[in-house]
């Protein structure tokens, strides 16, 4: 009799201890209720309640989590139809709220989400709903964390992870971007085409203009070499003029030797001239180019006199 009492006594203080003694784990916050009413929360480490009186209500998880939202279709402004589909990260604050305030906390978050990214796109065209994904996330972030602070969740972050235009808007997409690759590539290969010819040109003017600069050069040159060759030649007509003046004969001679010497090359030189005939008088050239030879050294010596 004693035993069994020992034992009932022994069991009992076990089951009131296991109901009594609770250990909150790290990430997590219990709520206790007193003949079902809340009256506080379990933060995590060792706690004791009162067995039979108060019991554990709800054990949430105050970790930031990801809630998945759905694929959905929606009609944008354009009435062009997008499916859309997004990830919200949540973290409960208040864990008593996010028990007590709302039935279902993640899907009353999931409907929420939905319902605003049918908001907040419909009320844009599919060119903004394709371009301004950052604004939409901006958007549906502030107006759902609003919506659910009240049930003690703090919203981190929404992202829109895809938007999909039907088939026939992607492929019409598909081709305006090829188009409009191929109109740049044919502006850059015009401009290309035009920097090359304005190139050439440049290069073309310069030529000319170094070439003028090389006649212009040449022309002047030529000039001056032809001016001193007269200035040589007046003065050589000059001394023969005065030799002549004196009663030279060998100056005479010299003139007459010049012009025959010329009027022979002349005759050499000639295209349909194959045969060259020597006249007989050509011997009296010898004597002649005497007299030439003979006419220098005189100036020679005239002038070192």
């Amino acid at each position: 009799m004693d035993f069994t009492f020992i034992a009932i006594v022994v069991f009992l203080v076990v089951v009131f201890g296991l109901m009594a003694f609770k250990t909150v784990k790290q990430g997590q916050e219990w709520t206790v209720e007193r003949f079902g009413r809340y009256t506080k929360t379990l933060t995590p480490g060792f706690h004791m309640i009162i067995p039979l009186v108060d019991s554990i209500g709800y054990k949430m998880s105050v970790r930031e989590r990801v809630v998945d939202i759905p694929n959905q279709e929606v009609i944008t402004k354009d009435n062009a139809m997008v499916s859309v589909d997004a990830v919200v990260f949540v973290q409960v604050m208040d864990a008593a709220r996010a028990a007590y305030e709302v039935d279902s906390l993640d899907f009353s978050i999931i409907n929420l989400c939905l319902t605003n990214i049918r908001t907040v796109v419909g009320s844009m065209d599919l060119d903004g709903v394709l371009s301004r994904r950052d604004e939409i996330n901006a958007q549906l972030l502030g107006v759902i964390d609003k919506a659910t602070n009240p049930w003690g969740v703090k919203v981190t972050r929404i992202e829109i992870r895809d938007l999909t235009p039907p088939p026939d808007i992607t492929n019409a997409m598909a081709k305006q971007m090829k188009a409009e690759r191929e109109k740049r590539a044919e502006i850059l290969t015009a401009e290309g085409e035009r920097q090359s010819r304005i190139l050439r040109a440049e290069g073309e003017k310069q030529s000319i203009m170094l070439d003028a600069e090389g006649r212009k050069e040449a022309a002047f040159r030529d000039a001056e070499a032809r001016e001193r060759l007269a200035e040589a030649e007046a003065k050589a007509t000059q001394m023969v003029s005065d030799a002549i003046a004196k009663g030279d004969v060998q100056a005479i001679n010299y003139f007459v030797a010049q012009k025959y010497v010329a009027a022979f090359e002349k005759l050499a030189m000639s295209d349909q001239q194959k045969t060259v005939i020597v006249p007989a008088e050509f011997s009296s050239l010898a004597s002649t180019l005497g007299g030439v030879t003979a006419l220098v050294e005189a100036t020679n010596d005239k002038k070192k006199g």
